[in-house]
Order: C-alpha cells, then structure tokens, then sequence
C-alpha cells in the first residue's frame, strides 16, 4: 500500500473540509458544476468516475475465470457473503439504526436517502483495494484474482436487480431507467473498455506496458476520488454544518456491516476446511464494497443534494482504518485459525491442486 493509501482517510477528510468551504463560499461554482449535464448525466462527475473505475478494472484478468474451482470452497463462501448475504443484511442495518433508533437524530426529508445510499454501498464487492488488502493478510493471490473476476462478471447483471429489489423493498420509490442507465455507464462500458485496452497492451508490450500505464493511472484514480469527494461536500456543505453527528450516525450501520460479513466469512471457511491464505482474502472481500460505483450509482440515482450521495461517502471515509483493523485481525488469528478440525474432504487426496 502506497502512502497516499495508508492515508486515504486523511485525505478523504481534508476533502470534506474544504468542500464544505468551498460550498460555503463559492456556491456560484458548484452550482454551475451541478448543472453541467445530458440526459440526466452529470459530465464533470462522468468523467471523474471514469477515471476512478477504468484503472481498477484494468488489473481485473478474465481469463483468471478458469481457475474458480481451484478454490470452490473459498469462492462459495464469498460468493454467498457477497451477494446472498451483505446487502440484506445491510438493507436490515440501514432499516433498524436509520429508519427507527436514529431517525428523531436525523433530516426526516432525507431518511430514505440515507437507506438508499447504504444499500447502494453494500450492494457492489470491492474490486481494486482488495488486493491490498489481499497482499496484507499473504492471501493468495491467485484465489483474490479469480474471485474478484468473478465478483465483476455477476455485478454486471446483479447489481440493478438486488439495488432494485431492497430500494422497493424498502419502501423507496426506484428509478428504474436511471438505475439501469447507471449499471450500463458506470459497470458495463467500464469493463469492456478496460479489457480492451488490457488486451491491446499486453499484445504491444506485455505487462511491463501495462504495469507502467497502471503507474500513471492509479494516482489520477485517487485525485479523480477526491475532487469527487470534493463536490460532493461542496453540495452537502450546509446540511453537515447544521448537524455534523450525521458522518459518525451513519457510520454505526456500515462498520456494524463490515465486522459482522467479515467474521462469517472467516469462519464459514474454517469450518469448510479452506486454507487460511484464502479464508483471509475471502473475508476481506465479503467485507469491503466497490464505493467508487456506490458513488456513482448514489448521484446517478438521487442527485449531489441527496442523503444517499453522502451515506456512500462515509463508506469512503472508514474504509481503510476499517479493513486494515480486519486484516490484524485476520493476521493475528492464523495461529487459532489454523489449529481448526478440517470438516470437508482435502481434496488434495482426490488429485486436485489446491
């Protein structure tokens, strides 16, 4: 992890002191910013989402797909976090901490908002800091590639239906034609424009070539975050200034989330059997969400003004400091870890690498 992401928290918090003053002071400014749009599209955000996306995506091999059974157990295991577990359980959060215990504390205008913007955060696996977090904990690299694939190739035809179905579930009115557009332009085109361009750099020069355009691109996916950030805070300024609990408030239900799909995808792997270099990926996978898509889905859906725009926000802001206290403690329970009966068969007995 570079230091510019050790520190990611820092700068996501200067970012929301100076939008807030920014906002404060030059809402001329932001105003024109909102305003720069087509057919619904926001296009400076447009772009700076872009910039955020595209070089994640490019470190995403599809070709990795094939090797999705070498693991099937660590894979199940996410893949049941992931998508048959942490949206639900974050739609239940969002409900019993946003819709109930804090509702008298919070905008009542933006209460729905609020549970949208966190349904939006869980409903996306991470797809770039993983392998961070990944590289932290020695998991294996090999399983973290496959399942992230894996996590991307579902995402793009899961994404709409589960954010559609817990919105409605929640008594919150869903966009369907935005919701869709957004999944197209912030998921699908992504994707195949990153593998493209993968595809076409390996062919040039192999991964030297793409490993250096990697090198220019991830710092500007970081800045294009931050001025995001920055907008963002630049629109929300006056209503955070009226009641600055809102981050901390908002924040329960998410590191609530983390903790708690974290935990159950560690021990469902060591109750499966799986090794602990894949149970620690796995976990840190079913944990941590794709927030620059949360972001864009959020402003998409319910514009810069809206509760949901910020509850994805807060997503970023603990981010780091939240999954590098799982990944210690991932790493300090190896020893616990690894001292598990093993339930399932080693496949390794029937010929199978593992």
């Amino acid at each position: 992890m570079s230091t510019f992401e050790r520190y990611l928290t820092v700068w996501v918090a200067l970012c929301i002191l100076a939008g807030i003053a920014l906002g404060h002071f030059l809402p001329g400014v932001f105003q024109a910013v909102g305003a720069a749009e087509i057919a619904q599209v926001n296009i400076p955000v447009a772009v700076l989402i872009w910039l955020m996306i595209v070089p994640m995506l490019l470190r995403i091999d599809f070709a990795s797909l094939a090797q999705v059974g070498t693991h099937w157990r660590g894979i199940g295991v996410t893949l049941f976090i992931n998508w048959a577990v942490k949206p639900f359980s974050m739609a239940l959060l969002a409900w019993l901490f946003i819709g109930f215990l804090f509702r008298p504390l919070l905008p009542t205008a933006q209460i729905e908002s609020y549970i949208a913007g966190l349904i939006i955060l869980a409903a996306a696996p991470c797809t770039a800091m993983v392998f961070v977090w990944s590289n932290l904990t020695r998991g294996d690299p090999l399983f973290t590639l496959s399942q992230v694939a894996l996590n991307d190739a579902i995402m793009v035809v899961a994404f709409a239906p589960i954010v559609g179905l817990l919105l409605g579930l929640s008594a919150i009115v869903v966009p369907w034609a935005t919701l869709i557009f957004s999944v197209v332009l912030y998921i699908i085109v992504p994707v195949l424009a990153a593998q493209i361009l993968r595809g076409w750099l390996l062919k040039q020069g192999g991964e030297a070539a793409l490993a250096r355009l990697l090198a220019i691109l991830q710092p500007l996916s970081l800045v294009a975050l931050l001025a995001t950030l920055v907008l963002l805070f630049g629109f929300q300024g006056q209503q955070i200034i009226a009641q600055p609990a809102i981050i901390a408030l908002l924040a329960v239900p998410i590191l609530i989330q983390v903790y708690f799909n974290a935990g159950l995808a560690y021990l469902l792997n060591r109750l499966m059997g799986e090794k602990h270099c894949v149970a620690g990926p796995s976990a840190l996978i079913g944990a941590s969400n794709f927030f620059e898509l949360a972001v864009a889905a959020a402003i998409a859906l319910f514009g810069f003004n809206s509760g949901a725009a910020l509850a994805t926000v807060v997503g970023v802001l603990i981010e780091v400091p939240v999954m590098l206290t799982v990944v210690w403690i991932v790493n300090r329970s190896k020893d616990w870890y690894e001292r598990a009966p093993v339930v399932a068969p080693d496949i390794r007995q029937k010929g199978v690498s593992r």
